[in-house]
């Protein structure tokens, strides 16, 4: 059975749907209504090597908020339905990406415990529409929902474009490794036996 899953999230301000399968090919199919989070959505994917499927319609005339955080629950719940009993997988990952003048750290635990830290020096500036502190609220919404320990750290950069790229690039490598099937571990990557 593959490591697939499909969620429905809808509240009165955000509808989102996501289909995900970590076992695809980095291929993408992205629509938020929001085109630079869209880029960074793609970027992750990509580089996480899984297939993603996701749209959501949100109160955009209000504000890019709701719509890029209702997207980080969607897609944290629908990656840990994938993820099943995490049976096999390496658990850990991480990756330090350039891009340019950017530098980033990213270290991830599945241990289905939530622990969010984004270091660094600056603020994330706007890019176009989108408000680059709109990409902590997405990142912290994904870590909650997905269960996961996520440690990032911006080393080096002024250009918010260029960090943020590299923050999605980096989380995705780091991701790809942590959900990678181990072939010489069957059983659930923990002593308690168990990672909820």
């Amino acid at each position: 059975m593959g490591r697939t899953a499909e969620f429905h999230w809808k509240t009165r301000e955000v509808e989102v749907r996501v289909a995900v399968d970590i076992d695809g090919r980095g291929s993408a199919t992205v629509q938020t209504g929001i085109a630079f989070f869209d880029h960074l959505l793609e970027a992750f994917v990509r580089n996480a090597a899984i297939d993603l499927e996701l749209s959501a319609k949100g109160d955009l005339q209000v504000d890019f908020h709701h719509t890029v955080e209702d997207t980080g629950i969607a897609l944290g719940i629908a990656l840990r339905q994938a993820l099943g009993d995490k049976r096999g997988i390496y658990r850990y990952g991480w990756a330090i990406l350039p891009m340019d003048e950017a530098l980033v750290r990213a270290a991830l635990d599945l241990s289905g415990r939530p622990f969010f830290s984004l270091v660094r020096e600056r603020r994330f500036d706007r890019v176009g529409e989108f408000d680059g502190e709109l990409a902590e609220e997405f990142l912290r919404a994904f870590t909650n929902n997905l269960g996961m320990n996520l440690h990032l750290e911006v080393l080096a950069g002024w250009n918010t474009h260029h960090v943020l790229e590299a923050v999605f690039k980096a989380l995705g490598r780091a991701f790809r490794m942590a959900a990678e099937k181990d072939p010489r571990l069957q059983d659930v990557p923990s002593t308690k036996g168990a990672l909820q």
